[in-house]
């Protein structure tokens, strides 16, 4: 398993246990064929720029052993999510 950064943005217009779902639908997906080494809910801060109307969202932080099924997985459910606003998954070389 190689290691992975994701990182991704929430939506601020949606309730506290929403964001406590979303995190805990990505955590599962990570978790069902990786394994979680940190997990980071930053809160919620000012972005550099708009995205999507939005000028400040929930920063959620992790990093994780994983298979390429895993990344291809959490992929394609943060594309179709309504909740995410950005994300990205880098390799974690360090």
């Amino acid at each position: 398993m190689r290691k992975y950064e994701v990182m991704y943005i929430i939506r601020p217009d949606i309730e506290q246990d929403v964001v406590q779902a979303t995190v805990e639908k990505f955590q599962g997906i990570i978790s069902n064929g990786g394994e979680i080494t940190k997990h980071d809910v930053m809160g919620k801060r000012r972005l550099a720029y708009e995205i999507k109307k939005f000028n400040d969202g929930t920063f959620v932080l992790v990093n994780f052993n994983g298979t390429p099924e895993v990344i291809n997985e959490l992929e394609r459910l943060m594309k179709i999510s309504d909740e995410v606003i950005r994300y990205l998954i880098t390799n974690d070389v360090a």
